[in-house]
């Protein structure tokens, strides 16, 4: 006869509960784990390094020097970007440095044109003037070589010497016509007074120079120099010429 079968079922309440995941059980301890302190924090680091370094020997994923290759692909992305990034920046700086050292080239140069142009345009107005003045002296040497044949034409000249307009001049003429007529050898009779101004005496115009009897010039600048210290102007010693008789 058989032997009865005794079934192998677990006795009752000794059923085995469910198993919990790894995954689960490492978020509930997560959740209950207290925050970690700064310090706590490296040592924790470190101690994840080193776990890293021995598992990185069974996978494969990690250098040389025990950092995961993830990380170090990622740091590497992020130096390359921050170099192009850099070079970018001195590619600007360079241009920009460029441009204004251009610009400053330029700016000096124009500069220096405008100096230039400046100058010659100042050296030509000198050389004008400078040819405006030998013409005058020229016409003045001819006039003054002149002078005893046209004396009334080297007074005229002079007045402005004297800071007279040619307005003096009508006077100066009516003065001196009265006077000696223009005459360079012209002689009182009776006072001994001499020459185109009638200087008394004669040697007066010798403070000028020495050829007082002889050139017109010398007699008109003593004159004009008389007129001038004496009345200011030839109008006014002509206005008392005409009072007097006498100037």
């Amino acid at each position: 006869m058989a032997q009865r079968h005794e079934g192998r079922h677990r006795q009752p309440g000794r059923h085995r509960a469910p198993q919990t995941s790894r995954r689960h059980r490492l978020a509930a301890a997560t959740v209950r784990r207290p925050v970690l302190t700064t310090a706590a924090a490296v040592a924790l680091l470190g101690a994840s390094a080193a776990g890293y370094a021995k598992a990185g020997e069974a996978t494969g994923t990690l250098t040389s020097s025990g950092v995961p290759s993830a990380a170090v692909d990622q740091t590497m992305s992020e130096i390359g970007s921050a170099q192009r990034q850099d070079d970018a920046e001195h590619r600007q700086s360079t241009a920009a440095a460029a441009l204004k050292a251009q610009a400053d080239r330029d700016a000096a140069a124009k500069a220096k044109a405008a100096a230039a142009a400046a100058a010659a345009q100042q050296l030509a107005a000198q050389r004008q003037a400078e040819a405006q003045r030998a013409a005058r002296e020229a016409q003045r040497q001819q006039v003054l070589a002149a002078a005893q044949d046209d004396p009334r034409s080297v007074a005229r000249m002079m007045l402005a010497d004297y800071g007279w307009s040619d307005g003096q001049f009508s006077c100066l003429n009516s003065l001196w016509t009265k006077e000696s007529g223009w005459q360079y050898t012209a002689t009182n009779a009776g006072s001994g007074a001499y020459g185109i101004p009638q200087s008394l005496p004669a040697s007066k115009m010798g403070t000028v120079a020495s050829d007082y009897r002889t050139n017109p010039v010398t007699q008109i600048t003593w004159g004009l120099q008389y007129i001038k210290a004496s009345y200011g102007t030839p109008c006014s010693a002509w206005a008392h010429s005409q009072a007097t008789n006498w100037y």
